[in-house]
């Protein structure tokens, strides 16, 4: 049933932490790539909710809403009321996707980047495994520690 709002998921693996250096205090740039769709990922994450170390795995997913059903989100977020789809991560945030790119080339190249309240997050990878999401999309990142 959950697996229908999924738009993106896979198993990432830290390879560097703040690869530019340190720019904020609790919040972290995190450098991984996939393992079954060999994408490569920069993500912010405030590392003093949710620490991330170099060789930690986890699940990445996106969706949408956090609705199990399917029904668009409202905006407003009640604990404990209904099974969401957040029960099943440790960390969430919810952002825009503000821009999409693609280039030609030997190996096309797909990039999304999306805010989350200024955490920023770019995926680059194969185009096909991120065709599907749209500019100015409303979505949730859902992490889950392996």
């Amino acid at each position: 049933m959950a697996s229908n709002i999924i738009m993106f998921e896979d198993i990432f693996v830290v390879n560097k932490l703040d690869p530019d250096g340190k720019k904020f205090d609790k919040v972290t740039r995190v450098e991984a790539t996939s393992h079954n769709l060999e994408m490569f990922m920069h993500l912010d994450v405030n590392t003093e909710v949710y620490p991330l170390a170099v060789g930690d795995k986890f699940t990445l997913a996106m969706a949408p809403t956090l609705n199990l059903d399917g029904t668009p989100d409202t905006g407003y977020f009640t604990p404990g009321a209904k099974k969401t789809l957040a029960d099943k991560y440790e960390y969430i945030m919810h952002g825009k996707l503000y821009k999409i790119s693609e280039r030609d080339g030997k190996t096309p190249q797909a990039e999304l980047y999306v805010s989350f309240g200024g955490l920023l997050m770019l995926l680059k990878g194969d185009p096909a495994h991120i065709s599907h999401f749209e500019l100015d999309q409303r979505l949730f990142l859902l992490m889950r520690k392996l």
